[in-house]
């Protein structure tokens, strides 16, 4: 005998109830019904990296001016550059050199901008890619390639894909955590979702402009019944839920359901562990620094360290790298907010011995224009100042993790424009960073719509000469 629920399910008439199935299938993790999906598991073969911590830059810093110095410019001052190929998305001008001074630092000698004169002090440890380069200047398909491999479908993360192919160490935090403060960058959580990956591997939210883990998690705490008032009450509906799960044959959704109110229930202390920042040592607090930036950096150290897989931090999510004009007032700004915290990240990642196995990627979803761009309507505010976007070449750098440190890969133009020595696309990067963590890119696939799907998509090479 078929229950009302079973009927639908099973009869022609039941598409409802096959949709709900998938909703429930998309918000839980069904990778494995009977056990946890986020249980850590192996890779495909040993990793050099076991962690990410990934810096986003939302808005396009400009390479020229931060890890790609480009002193010809400077003869250009005021003169249209000779460049054939030089295709920008608005109208832009003369040549515009770097308000900011470079020098070498380390023993590599890689040159770095003033810009980031603390972060630099890592370079020894640092792999700066100079020729990277996407498919189109606008922000909302570079962010979604950059983050999910594809720039108009939806697709899982490279988070998402990292916790799909490793799971975590901590099964009582998020294997994902994206921390982005004061709301959300353009394209919002799509930038960490996990799409037809199950639910366990997409990205949780947290809003880091709060202090309290009460606001910075909401819900993370039931103010009306104790830890063990509530450990009674979801042992009795966990004692529910499996009995309807033993009637019902199984249900991937609602196995999801109950791995998700357990987790719910166990973060409860171990969230409040990790965000209070007051147990760490003075000078370990001073060293980031009491600022937004510094506060989260410091949070990321302390979630890899209690075995969160991934953690991705957005800088610039409200007021954004995307300076087409004033740029060299905005960059210094934006810089001085972010290289303190960042160079006291790698500092104290090192100093834990952390460093090793944990891989630290700093970028945006590109660059901008060795040019100035010209007024033009909703773009700027009519500056003759600031750069345009450019999808052409750009810079980003990785540091631990089995990264080669103390090395440039690759190079832009004399000019800074486009990628023109062992060029880097997204799919490179990405296939680059799945084998630091494991995993042959070609080989870690989700079955979805019968086609076997990537990171990767259909394309992407490994940047061997980026791995030590």
């Amino acid at each position: 005998m078929f229950n009302r629920r079973e009927l639908l399910k099973r009869s022609g008439m039941g598409f409802a109830g096959l949709g709900l199935a998938g909703m429930l299938a998309q918000e839980s993790g069904i990778a494995q019904a009977a056990t946890s999906p986020m249980a850590p598991r192996a890779p495909q073969f040993t990793p050099k990296a076991k962690h990410v911590i990934h810096i986003f830059c939302n808005g396009g810093p400009s390479h020229v001016d931060t890890f790609d110095p480009k002193p010809k410019l400077a003869e250009y001052v005021g003169k249209t550059l000779p460049m054939e190929n030089l295709k920008t998305e608005r109208k832009t001008g003369a040549a515009l050199p770097s308000p900011f001074k470079f020098q070498k630092y380390g023993e590599c000698g890689t040159e770095v901008s003033e810009l980031f004169a603390q972060t630099a002090q890592h370079v020894d440890d640092m792999c700066v890619i100079r020729s990277m380069h996407a498919d189109v200047p606008n922000h909302e398909p570079s962010l979604m390639l950059m983050n999910c491999g594809e720039a108009r479908q939806p697709r899982p993360s490279f988070g998402s894909w990292t916790t799909y192919g490793l799971g975590t160490e901590n099964q009582n935090l998020p294997g994902f955590i994206a921390m982005c403060p004061g709301g959300m960058p353009i394209t919002e959580s799509n930038n960490w979702r996990s799409a037809f990956l199950p639910g366990a591997y997409q990205g949780t939210y947290i809003d880091t402009k709060h202090r309290e883990v009460e606001k910075l998690i909401e819900h993370v705490r039931n103010n009306s019944l104790s830890l063990e008032q509530q450990r009674d009450q979801l042992d009795l509906l966990q004692s529910l839920n499996r009995r309807h799960l033993d009637l019902s044959g199984g249900d991937a959704g609602l196995e999801g359901r109950i791995q998700s109110f357990e987790l719910a229930y166990r973060m409860q202390i171990e969230a409040a562990d990790v965000f209070d920042l007051s147990k760490e040592p003075q000078n370990i607090r001073e060293l980031y620094g009491d600022t937004i930036h510094g506060r989260q950096l410091l949070m990321a150290r302390r979630l890899v360290e209690r075995g969160v897989r991934f953690v991705q931090l957005w800088h610039g999510a409200g007021q954004p790298w995307d300076n087409h004009d004033d740029l060299e007032v905005n960059h210094r700004r934006l810089a001085g907010e972010l290289d303190k915290p960042l160079a006291a990240l790698l500092t104290d990642l090192k100093q834990r011995g952390m460093l090793d196995d944990t891989l630290v990627i700093w970028g945006g979803e590109f660059g901008r224009t060795p040019v100035v761009e010209l007024p033009t309507p909703g773009a700027n505010a009519g500056k003759i100042n600031g750069r345009d976007h450019n999808h052409y070449g750009f810079s980003m750098f990785l540091a631990g993790g089995g990264v080669r440190g103390g090395t440039v890969c690759g190079a832009t133009d004399e000019f800074g424009f486009a990628a023109v020595e062992n060029r880097v696309h997204v799919h490179d990067l990405h296939a680059t960073l799945m084998k630091l963590l494991g995993f042959d890119h070609e080989k870690l696939t989700y079955r979805f719509a019968g086609r076997d799907y990537r990171l990767t998509d259909l394309a992407g090479r490994v940047i061997d000469e980026l791995i030590a």
